[in-house]
């Protein structure tokens, strides 16, 4: 386990939080997840979350417990979705409350559109007391999100002096290919070695 990184988010749906573990994952390090008491579930509770981030309405969120004070992590990795072009209401609740504590900081956003939300990064080094240090702007799903996913993990790698691990899913899918590949190469030349003719038959 890397000590040195440490990976906290806050994802509605899901789509964040399985983000932010593959990033954890090829890291080796720890995710811990954010939450709050408001009821962001549903059509209301969606139209909640964009209201909540246009007016930047924030409520106590959860207080994570580290092995060792934030401000120790060599790099400490902030996943959020975005909601009405901001960050979510959950992870300015925890910037605001504890981002003082926070000293190399990386950010990670996702959302469904194709606009970057660059805006955003802007947004949360407000809560900070330097400017963070790598970004990345993912809309899961799409063409380039395994490109700049490990792009971003290059650079936190690098900046972290550590070595990238293989994303356990991805690494099953590649083995599960090439399993499938060879049954099928093997089965192709059985095929083509049924067909031909024995040494003893006759050919017309």
């Amino acid at each position: 386990m890397n000590n040195d990184i440490l990976c906290i988010c806050y994802s509605r749906t899901g789509k964040t939080r399985q983000t932010m573990a593959e990033i954890a994952a090829a890291l080796d390090c720890e995710v811990m997840e954010l939450h709050d008491h408001a009821r962001r579930t549903g059509a209301m509770g969606w139209l909640r979350c964009g209201l909540d981030a246009m007016r930047k309405k924030t409520i106590a969120v959860n207080r994570i417990e580290t092995p060792q004070p934030l401000w120790r992590y060599k790099l400490v990795i902030l996943g959020t979705p975005v909601w009405a072009g901001r960050c979510s209401s959950v992870m300015r609740a925890f910037l605001k409350r504890r981002g003082y504590e926070l000293d190399e900081v990386a950010y990670v956003i996702t959302h469904s559109s194709d606009e970057p939300y660059r805006e955003v990064f802007d947004q949360m080094d407000l809560y900070l007391e330097s400017p963070h240090v790598a970004d990345v702007s993912l809309r899961p799903g799409s063409a380039g999100y395994i490109f700049w996913r490990d792009q971003f993990l290059k650079t936190c790698a690098d900046f972290a002096g550590c070595e990238l691990l293989p994303i356990p899913e991805e690494t099953e899918t590649a083995e599960a290919a090439e399993a499938t590949e060879t049954t099928e190469t093997a089965e192709t030349a059985e095929t083509a070695e049924t067909d031909k003719p024995a040494k003893n038959e006759e050919t017309e």
